[in-house]
């Protein structure tokens, strides 16, 4: 099997923290790492600027963001609890991964990570 994705134990960590400070709104973050020899590397969470987040939605503008090539994806949290994207998170997906989290936001069995067809990629915790 190839591990094409690599997340941060830390990453993990505020992925869920997060996710558990927003609940029971839905929470959103853009991953910011770097990708090498086909390998997507997550190495930090950021918040996008003038994010929104409500009942069963979360978004940002995308304008606003500033030119920065170390984002390569976005997360957000499903406080349904429901582990799959939704049309709406697939007509929205940025960058390379999409990292859903849903409640009740334990450990890394609650998170799944999606390429840009909605399939679930295996990924490692470093």
């Amino acid at each position: 099997m190839n591990i094409l994705v690599s997340i941060e134990r830390q990453v993990i960590e505020s992925i869920l923290d997060y996710a558990k400070a927003c609940h029971p709104k839905e929470g959103i973050l853009l991953l910011r790492g770097k990708t090498r020899k086909g390998k997507t590397i997550i190495e930090e969470v950021v918040i996008p600027p003038l994010s929104v987040r409500g009942s069963g939605f979360s978004n940002f503008p995308l304008n606003m963001l500033p030119i920065d090539f170390s984002i390569v994806g976005t997360m957000h949290s499903h406080p349904s609890g429901v582990l799959k994207p939704s049309t709406t998170d697939m007509n929205h997906f940025y960058g390379r991964v999409m990292v859903i989290v849903a409640y009740p936001y334990r450990s890394e069995q609650d998170i799944i990570v999606l390429d840009g067809e909605g399939n679930a990629i295996n990924y490692e915790i470093t």
